[in-house]
């Protein structure tokens, strides 16, 4: 019975996401989305790209990329295919380079309990929510995690896109996509949200295994699959 439990780190398959954060120089944000959207089709020949945004609060000059792999043996594949692709290589690495301040990557996988997601309609925002957990993993803080997301859903305010757990970079560390109509839709339904007894209680009971939390709010690029 306990192996049924749903608070592994990780669902019965190989699959993980690689989740890429670049900060972009000031003067050169708008330089690198130009690029990407003219370019970014010869990086997703190569392997499946969930989304691409870029941030617009909560963070300034910074972009947020999610790719899927099948497993390791895969993205070295991947990355060995890109070092010797010429064209990516001399149309969007080496002019690319100079614009990108700071380049940093985790390994996530998704929580079991979670399916990754696609919003109802295109055009909304996304917020990206990451928690640090006290150690432990989700055996200490899984149930009362998934009952705080779930108190968040059943409001009908957001949508869940997915729920990551970091395997590589920062441990103990869960992000969470939500979709949302708009930014005035999301602080709408957050107070209410707030207001609500069911959620007070899931958020309170899953504070005790929070060290700490932040957000950004995205917004997609015209390459990314999650618009």
């Amino acid at each position: 019975v306990l192996a049924s439990l749903a608070t592994g780190p990780r669902q019965n398959n190989s699959i993980f996401y690689e989740i890429r954060t670049y900060d972009i120089k000031p003067s050169k944000m708008k330089d690198f989305v130009e690029m990407v959207n003219k370019y970014f089709h010869l990086r997703t020949a190569h392997s499946e790209l969930v989304g691409f945004w870029s941030a617009e609060l909560g963070a300034m000059n910074k972009v947020v990329h999610i790719w899927k792999y099948d497993n390791f043996a895969h993205r070295t594949a991947v990355r060995h295919a890109l070092a010797n692709d010429k064209d990516w290589q001399g149309k969007f690495i080496s002019p690319a380079l100079p614009l990108i301040e700071k380049q940093h990557n985790e390994v996530a996988y998704l929580v079991p309990w979670c399916q990754l997601g696609k919003p109802p309609k295109e055009g909304g925002v996304y917020e990206w929510v990451t928690f640090q957990m006290k150690p432990g993993g989700p055996a200490l803080w899984g149930e009362a995690f998934q009952a705080a997301i779930n108190a968040h859903i059943n409001t009908g305010y957001t949508k869940l896109i997915g729920v990551f757990h970091t395997e590589y970079g920062l441990l103990n560390t869960v992000h969470v996509l939500w979709w949302n109509e708009s930014p005035d839709h999301r602080a709408a339904g957050r107070h209410s949200a707030h207001e609500d007894a069911r959620v007070v209680a899931a958020v309170r009971d899953s504070v005790r295994f929070l060290e700490s939390q932040k957000n950004v709010l995205l917004i997609p690029l015209q390459c990314s699959p999650l618009k």
